[in-house]
């Protein structure tokens, strides 16, 4: 009797510490109980090492953000957006709200001097990044979540050997989780070379610390502070339909050049800082650039060390503020119920709402969790297409001719919550319909799921539907 007394009590002890750390998050806290009702001591033991969130946010935040001098002195030369009647085209005359909303979001201000060009897959993306990288004066810095040792992951490594036994700077950033094949030796080999390489967070050091649930996921090149490249695009062949169980990998990056590209810097020299302690500073990381383009430009940070949940929100921002058109392509379709609501409503209200999600996976049980959306968004007039070309991963979001968002953030709660993640927002009409034309032929591609077709799916497609939307906040 004393036993079961004693177990129970350590279930109720479980129950509360769950509640208690994850009351900023209720359907997290909802999946955690279940699985600690299905497995009771195994549950706990994987919650406390993976998943807790408030210890380690408080950790990492202690850690904060800063903006260095050198930025600070960089952004005295910057033409920095102060006003609503300042955006192009007076496209934000009505929207004095979502304007207020993004300058006070973002630690990063809407830049008025930049140059942006879309990359369209891989095979562009990496022409154009290793273009830049061979031009390299000074230093040459690489954030990425993954990169394999393959055609891809060696056509950079000999790239920036090169530059670094030419005297050039150069740092790379690799995720501990995402990068987990990276082997030894790739890494010796650039360390050999003169590359500084960082790991961010290492399995071992991740489990040990309680961190395995926040990953690096940005995607990050800067060469010589004047030319910088964010989006969907890691290092490794399947970017280049290298993968033949997913074929073609339909995917969006995007070259800056300009005051933007100061920011994605300054994203790099915190994380570079938060994983050597050691702080990059000097005019030569940001010096003075010659662009005279004057796209307006906003670079969006999230992650464990902000305080706010800045790509959610300037995401449920825009949605809510759409009029007539939101176009949206991601891998991974798992939104919080801020942005449900957000798309439900903006559907209701007669805007064109479209949402293009993957036909072939590379995770089944995230696809059914996708899934598991996908009726009551048609039910209210949301038109969800599935790309049949190959495999989407493209995190875009278009908004009227608003703006348009490009970055490492899929729509889901990891992204949201957990991630380190960042994004461009692009407010320069041509940029904008460049992507909507991307997104238009997207279109072409896919197949539009119809309501009363997928009422008919099998029973046991529902379930594991069901099961997997139960679990999706863990995602």
């Amino acid at each position: 009797m004393i036993w079961l007394l004693a177990a129970l009590l350590i279930f109720i002890f479980q129950i509360a510490t769950i509640l208690i750390l994850e009351y900023r998050h209720p359907a997290k806290s909802l999946a955690w109980l279940l699985i600690l009702f299905v497995l009771p001591i195994i549950g706990f033991v994987m919650y406390y090492f993976l998943a807790q969130e408030y210890q380690r946010r408080r950790r990492i935040r202690k850690r904060g953000i800063y903006m260095s001098d050198t930025l600070r002195r960089a952004l005295l030369r910057c033409k920095l957006i102060h006003r609503q009647s300042d955006m192009q085209g007076n496209r934000f005359e009505q929207q004095e709200r979502l304007y207020h909303i993004l300058q006070n979001l973002s630690v990063s201000p809407i830049t008025g001097c930049n140059e942006s060009t879309v990359l369209a897959n891989g095979e562009a993306t990496y022409s154009a990044m290793f273009e830049a990288i061979a031009e390299a004066k000074h230093h040459v810095h690489v954030e990425s979540y993954t990169i394999r040792d393959d055609r891809i992951g060696r056509q950079l490594k000999e790239l920036l050997i090169e530059r670094a036994r030419a005297g050039v700077e150069v740092r790379v950033i690799y995720d501990g989780i995402g990068s987990v094949e990276l082997n030894d030796n790739y890494v010796e080999e650039l360390l050999r070379a003169g590359v500084e390489m960082q790991c961010f967070l290492s399995p071992r050091i991740a489990f040990f610390e309680k961190r395995m649930n926040f990953r690096n996921h940005r995607k990050i090149i800067v060469v010589d502070g004047l030319v910088g490249f964010v989006g969907g695009i890691n290092f490794g062949e399947e970017y280049v339909g290298g993968n033949p169980k997913l074929g073609f990998w339909r995917d969006t990056h995007l070259r800056l050049r300009g005051d933007a590209v100061y920011f994605l810097q300054e994203v790099f020299m915190y994380d570079w800082w938060y994983t050597s302690k050691k702080k990059l500073t000097g005019a030569a990381y940001l010096p003075e650039h010659s662009c005279e383009s004057m796209e307006q430009v906003q670079i969006v940070q999230s992650g464990p060390n902000m305080r706010d949940d800045a790509i959610l929100e300037y995401v449920f921002a825009a949605v809510s503020a759409g009029k007539s058109r939101i176009y949206i392509t991601t891998p991974y379709f798992i939104p919080d119920a801020s942005i449900l609501m957000a798309l439900r409503t903006a559907a209701l209200g007669g805007v064109d709402v479209r949402v293009i999600i993957p036909y072939v996976p590379d995770t089944k049980f995230v696809l059914m969790a996708s899934l598991s959306y996908v009726e009551e968004m048609l039910a209210v007039g949301v038109r969800i297409y599935r790309y049949r070309a190959g495999f989407v991963h493209a995190k875009v979001v278009i908004v009227d001719k608003l703006l348009a968002s490009v970055g490492t953030a899929n729509m889901d709660m990891r992204s949201f919550y957990s991630n380190f993640e960042i994004n461009a927002l692009l407010f320069d009409e041509a940029a904008i319909e460049r992507l909507t034309a991307d997104f238009m032929d997207d279109l072409s591609n896919c197949v539009e799921v119809s309501l009363s077709e997928f009422r008919k799916r099998p029973m046991k497609q529902k379930v594991g539907e069901a099961a997997a939307r139960m679990l999706s906040p863990l995602l």
